[in-house]
């Protein structure tokens, strides 16, 4: 909580019961004190009465308490999503003034700003009144997941080469086959690889078996034999770098785009995270039920695994085809 002490104790509370009583990652806790920290700003520039002018990034929030957050209001929480839609500067270090962020990012913000007073209301009992209780998030454009077919999924396969060539298939596989995270996978260690399966811990700490296809073990499994003969900073690590550390996310974005390139797929489609989605689409292509997908990803809420029932549904399709309209021939 070092890193937060600009930050007025109450959202420091808060932030620590996300942390420590909720396991979420730090990268959630960091997410929540910078979409809290701009509300907070954006509710002193508002209450205080300062030109509506004023640089938001040099207003100072840790004079903020509950009598100060009590005054907070629905309207107030309403001018400050029509400030994101309509006067946040979507890139600051950009020389573009593009005004009005996404939609997306309005509720991710506005998440923060529901999981704050549920936490004073419900959890700790500090707040009596909550007033984004009944508020609706902004309404979302949505977009089918991008993913790779099974064929150009055996050619990206096929295409690794180098130096590293080892790592980077069993790497691949992982992904394809596994449909784990990013994250998860720079973090796996060499004991959570057992005979046919893997121990992936997700988020918030949130641990899961993961069973590998013949294939996918047989990549891992010569993987393994490379690994156990190079000594890492970390050595718990079972993917390390050329500089003989755990590989970082960023050298496994960099190496997914890289065999993409390589194998003639647009690496400005497709990342790592699209092979998560697809294992995921594959899985459900090929019979296996939703819930089960949901297990497989670590998804929390099913909701959120449904997304992937986009694919191709065998039965509608035959539906489709016997309704005599689809063979007119005009």
């Amino acid at each position: 909580m070092e890193r937060y002490s600009d930050c007025p104790l109450v959202l420091r509370e808060f932030l620590s019961y996300h942390e420590t009583i909720k396991g979420q990652s730090q990268r959630t806790i960091a997410e929540y004190y910078l979409d809290l920290r701009l509300f907070f700003r954006f509710m002193k520039l508002v209450k205080n009465e300062m030109p509506y002018h004023t640089d938001l990034n040099v207003i100072p929030i840790k004079d903020i308490d509950l009598p100060f957050i009590r005054m907070i209001t629905t309207t107030d929480i309403f001018d400050f999503l029509s400030y994101l839609a309509n006067d946040r500067i979507v890139n600051e270090d950009s020389d573009s003034e593009t005004k009005g962020i996404s939609s997306a990012s309005r509720a991710r913000k506005l998440s923060a700003i529901k999981s704050f007073f549920k936490y004073l209301t419900v959890r700790t009992k500090q707040l009596e009144e909550n007033p984004v209780q009944d508020l609706e998030y902004p309404k979302l454009r949505k977009t089918l997941p991008r993913y790779l077919t099974l064929e150009q999924s055996a050619e990206l396969l096929r295409s690794v080469d180098g130096p590293n060539k080892t790592r980077d298939f069993a790497i691949l596989m992982i992904f394809l086959n596994c449909g784990i995270r990013r994250s998860e996978l720079v973090n796996l260690n060499l004991s959570d690889i057992y005979e046919d399966r893997i121990r992936v811990i997700g988020k918030g700490n949130k641990e899961r078996i993961v069973y590998m296809g013949s294939s996918c073990k047989k990549a891992i499994d010569s993987y393994l034999v490379e690994r156990n003969q190079v000594v890492l900073s970390d050595n718990r690590a079972l993917f390390g770098s050329r500089d003989h550390n755990r590989i970082s996310v960023s050298a496994v974005h960099r190496l997914v785009k890289k065999h993409l390139l390589e194998a003639g797929l647009d690496p400005t489609k497709f990342s790592a995270h699209k092979l998560r989605h697809t294992a995921a689409t594959l899985m459900l292509q090929n019979g296996v039920d939703v819930k089960t997908v949901q297990e497989v990803l670590g998804h929390e809420n099913l909701n959120t695994t449904q997304i992937y029932t986009h694919i191709e549904n065998t039965e509608l399709k035959i539906a489709s085809e016997a309704n005599p309209i689809s063979k007119i021939d005009l």
